[in-house]
């Protein structure tokens, strides 16, 4: 039971046979235990549905166009029309509609995210010149880290009593691992975390885009080296440093650059009818636009669903390849001044309107902007963990393995 909806005993055989089948044909040979791995996606079943639930009570819904459209996304990306890969998928052993099902599972939890988590990221122009400052010191962001962890738990207060037990594990995880037991099998078997069925690997990450607690705790470690018990606001990690190599050229470059000033409004989208409506409204909104009845600032705070609303709808300077192709499409056919038809994108519809463009061949603010980026990737994604381990937390959940 997860708080009123119910977890099967058939879903979870399922996924079971779907994610060694998955494993089998990603990484051969590799064997993980039947009551780790089951543990380990009952453990993601659950949280999947809480967040389904919280996404239902907040009026999110995806609807049919918006699942077909991430659907030819996946299959451009693999090089495939969608019928092809409906073949492949049928070749894998993997249903179509259960596909259908998983992706627009995953467009829900991004919508989520970002409703809950992303857009209450904030990035001044202190911090971006704090993490300059730091880089620029440690040249942290030219070298990539290969990394993995072991994580554990904690309630937002725990007692003297909790905190002693699961410090005391760790400690014990900690001890197998330096006495040679293989950390991912050890990730497998005991860590809370999402990434725990492959082996903790959090994979290649600049240093940037790690927390500042895990840079610290992995601060003079040789690859293969474990760091000390870390605790975050969300529980223990203990991390290994697997691999370590040097980073990319600054991506800046001497050429310059066109910087497009937007803003736009955005509705969400969840439903034929939905879209509908979105469209007649932001129609409306563009007549009195254009009849100069309303400013856009006002028509973005009263409407838009998007984080920029509190700032009128204001984007900043984008970059190429700031946004998403359809966004960036129709804002490149507009002039100064000039507001958008309503534009489909796969956050819903848009207006859009530049408000002025200019060309950059200043690679400072290339490097502010690529900064900001970071700063934010990275807040939101400690921001995420911290709160899919507090959505677990205040979900009820009820086990009921009956013979």
């Amino acid at each position: 039971m997860v708080n009123n909806e119910i977890v099967t005993m058939r879903e979870l055989d399922a996924e079971v046979v779907r994610t060694r089948a998955r494993l089998q044909s990603e990484q051969p040979g590799r064997v993980i235990p039947d009551d780790v791995l089951r543990r380990q996606l009952l453990e993601q079943l659950i949280i999947e549905r809480a967040q389904a639930q919280q996404a239902a009570a907040q009026g999110i819904r995806i609807d049919d166009s918006q699942v077909d459209q991430a659907i030819e996304t996946v299959a451009a990306n693999n090089r495939l029309s969608v019928p092809q890969l409906r073949d492949k998928l049928a070749a894998d052993g993997m249903d179509f509609a259960t596909f259908r099902k998983d992706i627009r599972g995953q467009i829900v939890r991004a919508r989520l995210r970002e409703a809950e988590v992303d857009s209450r990221i904030q990035i001044s122009e202190a911090d971006v010149d704090a993490f300059l400052e730091s880089t620029d010191k440690s040249q942290g962001s030219a070298v990539e880290l290969n990394i993995a962890q072991v994580f554990m738990k904690l309630p937002e207060e725990p007692d003297a009593q909790t905190l002693a037990e699961v410090s005391a594990r760790m400690e014990q995880v900690r001890e197998r691992a330096l006495a040679g037991e293989d950390f991912a099998a050890l990730a497998r078997s005991l860590s809370q975390a999402p990434e725990a069925d492959q082996g903790g690997s959090l994979g290649w990450r600049t240093a940037d885009r790690l927390p500042g607690l895990f840079v610290e705790g992995l601060r003079g470690l040789e690859p293969g080296g474990l760091s000390k018990i870390i605790r975050s606001a969300a529980g223990l990690h203990l991390l290994k440093l697997v691999e370590q190599r040097g980073g990319a050229a600054d991506v800046a470059g001497g050429q310059p650059l066109t910087q497009t000033r937007v803003r736009h409004i955005l509705l969400r989208v969840d439903t034929e009818r939905g879209e509908a409506e979105a469209e007649r409204t932001l129609q409306l909104v563009r007549e009195r636009l254009q009849s100069k009845q309303v400013s856009f600032e006002a028509m973005a705070r009263q409407y838009s669903a998007d984080g920029s609303a509190s700032r009128g709808g204001e984007l900043g300077w984008l970059y190429p390849g700031d946004t998403v192709p359809e966004f960036e499409r129709a804002m490149n056919a507009l002039e100064p001044g000039q507001v958008s038809e309503p534009v489909r994108s796969p956050f819903g519809l848009h207006l859009i309107q530049v408000l002025e463009r200019r060309q950059s061949g200043n690679a400072d603010d290339r490097k502010r902007q690529l900064a900001r980026q970071k700063l934010r990737e990275k807040r939101s994604d400690e921001a995420y963990r911290e709160w899919l381990v507090q959505l677990r937390d205040r979900t009820y959940v009820e086990y009921r393995l009956e013979e």
